[in-house]
């Protein structure tokens, strides 16, 4: 997330928290892990790194960028923390029990290789850094998202809402 030109807010990042739908890369992958899949599948290889962001530390962001910039300048809010497509989908197997191996799907679409916030500016401006790290936010979205769903409807609704735009 940035705040950019004329106080607008913009989307480039990914975070993690409560109220995440499975259309997102990690809540794709708790989903498939919440209803045990097998195979446990990832689009693409694996190898793309990402950065996902506890939402909690984005909001802070903003709100000290809503207070502190006002001619527009644009930071990028989120951690410089990379996690491989891989390795997040390891960890979540791990944190729900789910023992399969994970199936890299090669004819689905990745993304960007790389994607990973610099989130300098934003520390030096606002004073902002994410409190957060990326294990116990997933941590903290796992609980939630287990307390908030049933393994059924989630089977249901899973790969029509990955694939529905």
């Amino acid at each position: 997330v940035y705040a950019g030109r004329n106080g607008t807010l913009n989307w480039i990042g990914q975070c993690i928290g409560p109220r995440m739908k499975e259309d997102h890369a990690i809540c794709a992958m708790i989903a498939r892990a919440f209803i045990k899949q097998v195979p446990f599948e990832i689009w693409g290889d694996g190898s793309a790194v990402r950065n996902w962001t506890w939402v909690g530390d984005v909001v802070n962001g903003l709100l000290l960028a809503a207070e502190k910039i006002d001619d527009g300048t644009a930071v990028n809010l989120g951690t410089i923390e990379r996690t491989t497509v891989l390795e997040a989908a390891a960890q979540v197997c791990t944190l729900l029990g789910h023992k399969t191996g994970i199936y890299a799907r090669r004819d689905m679409p990745t993304g960007p290789l790389n994607r990973v916030a610099d989130n300098r500016l934003a520390s030096r401006l606002l004073g902002w850094t994410p409190e957060v790290p990326f294990a116990e936010g997933l941590r903290r979205t796992i609980t939630w998202y287990v307390e908030h769903h049933r393994p059924d409807g989630v089977r249901q609704r899973l790969e029509r809402g990955l694939t529905e735009r």
